[in-house]
């Protein structure tokens, strides 16, 4: 690798994990807004959607021009192909930590209402797949990807529980609709939170390995 393809490489890594680093504080100031009841906390995570937007437009255009100047091969070439995949799903979990956001907005504008329910397990186990993705990436560590993908069950398990608790609840209290189903679009975006980080994972399986196992997740990689 020529010492400008180094640079371009090193440079494309530090910006896509600084959109990783960005996207991974709006789940959490998304979720503090949400059990925290804090409107103008959620209001700033969707403001500051932009910026995220903006970054992924930064990371994209890198991409380009290392394919453009630079021209890799092999594992380089895998490793920008697998940026820009991977660019895209972490702009939209941005978009899930916006869409929460609302959700929390929604929330804090109506009087507490008690239900056995608490976000913060699924919440943890979603930010923790993104982190272990990102991780991996860094490490280059397929096995760790692998394990990314194997844990997305565990997440779908707490996302069907935290439905089952709203629906209870919509049942006990249905003057307080809008409120329970902003709880229950928050468990789905958790869910799909912990689907992008699988995708993300499974193209550091692809950039290490050059295997494809987005059909077959959750089985280590051979190479």
């Amino acid at each position: 690798m020529s010492q400008h393809l180094a640079r371009a490489m090193d440079e494309l890594h530090r910006k896509v994990l600084l959109l990783g680093g960005m996207i991974e504080e709006a789940i959490a100031r998304a979720m503090t807004a949400l059990t925290r009841r804090d409107g103008a906390l959620a209001r700033q995570v969707i403001d500051n959607d932009s910026a995220i937007d903006r970054m992924e437009v930064e990371v994209e255009e890198e991409c380009l021009k290392v394919l453009a100047l630079h021209q890799p091969m092999a594992r380089d070439l895998r490793m920008v192909v697998a940026i820009l995949k991977m660019n895209n799903d972490l702009e939209r979990v941005g978009d899930l930590a916006a869409n929460i956001a609302k959700q929390a907005a929604v929330v804090a504008s109506r009087p507490e209402l008690a239900i056995p329910l608490d976000y913060g397990p699924m919440a943890a186990a979603a930010c923790s797949m993104l982190k272990q993705a990102l991780d991996a990436l860094v490490n280059a560590d397929a096995v760790l990807a692998s394990q990314v993908c194997a844990d997305d069950d565990l997440l779908d398990a707490m996302r069907r529980q935290a439905t089952r608790t709203v629906e209870q609840a919509i049942r006990e209290h249905p003057d307080r609709g809008e409120e329970l189903m902003a709880l229950a679009s928050v468990a789905r975006h958790l869910e799909r939170i912990g689907d992008m980080a699988t995708n993300v994972a499974e193209d550091v399986i692809y950039m290490v390995t050059g295997e494809i196992v987005r059909h077959r997740t959750g089985q280590p990689p051979s190479g």
